[in-house]
């Protein structure tokens, strides 16, 4: 059984347009998964078939009618079952167009894209900017619950500064989800804590790294090796600034939790 992403555009919104729309998929023994507007004026859905005579004859068919502009008709991507799933798209960089951006208010629908890609075959490294209490970790975090994986820090500050220097048992599994904050490996100068991350860099696992510009600065890779790049901002214009992180950073070394290695 195939299944498709098919989008549309209302030209003129009459009673039972999408009623005559449905109908013609039943007739085509196409069955609706899922349907949702997707945009001001537009509508998704996820459609499944026994065989693609018969998309290919819906798609014939709806493309000659007149209340409707067909917009998009593919193999369904991540992006088209969130955007049924949650009622518009994920805004995409224009330029990057492995760089996607959301919001503190749609941290739900960014859980759900990581949880998407952490379910994928293969490995993949993640990078994540955003300014400190934006909800980065918890994030990533959720999102591994979600892919029902098990998610291993690597370094963080999400309660103490954490550094491992070593894993222990399954934590090498390829079920992992292994998690760095970028700014706080740039620092150390603890070899047992670089050794591991160049281990887990080099083995064929999910990598996810916050601050993935400051990480690279004193890494051998470049933003180019990343997969995906995902910005998280409290507002649209909030700017991500590095120089505000690293000052952040610095106090929370000298806070009275402290660090510890392990």
């Amino acid at each position: 059984m195939s299944e498709w992403y098919f989008e549309y555009e209302i030209q003129v919104n009459r009673p039972g347009l999408l009623g005559d729309i449905a109908s013609l998929l039943g007739m085509l023994r196409v069955n609706i998964v899922s349907i949702n507007g997707v945009d001001e004026g537009r509508r998704g859905m996820l459609l499944n078939a026994e065989n693609d005579d018969s998309i290919e004859r819906f798609i014939s068919i709806v493309s000659t009618m007149e209340n409707i502009v067909v917009t998009k008709f593919r193999q369904p991507k991540i992006r088209d079952r969130l955007a049924v799933r949650h009622g518009h798209y994920i805004p995409r960089d224009v330029d990057e167009k492995n760089t996607f951006r959301f919001l503190r208010t749609e941290l739900g629908i960014l859980v759900d894209f990581m949880a998407e890609l952490f379910k994928m075959e293969g490995h993949k490294l993640i990078g994540i900017r955003g300014m400190p209490r934006v909800g980065k970790t918890e994030s990533v975090v959720a999102a591994s619950v979600c892919a029902n994986k098990k998610w291993i820090f690597l370094s963080s500050t999400m309660i103490k500064q954490t550094l491992r220097n070593r894993l222990i048992g399954d934590e090498f599994s390829d079920n992992n989800i292994f998690i760095l904050d970028g700014a706080v490996t740039r620092r150390t100068n603890d070899e047992g804590h670089l050794r591991l991350v160049r281990e887990i860099m080099n083995l064929p696992v999910i990598k996810v790294i916050e601050h993935p510009d400051v990480f690279v600065q004193s890494s051998e890779y470049k933003i180019e090796d990343f997969d995906y790049i995902i910005e998280l901002r409290h507002d649209p214009n909030e700017v991500i600034s590095y120089d505000i992180l690293e000052k952040n950073q610095m106090m929370s070394q000298n806070d009275l939790f402290g660090g510890f290695n392990f």
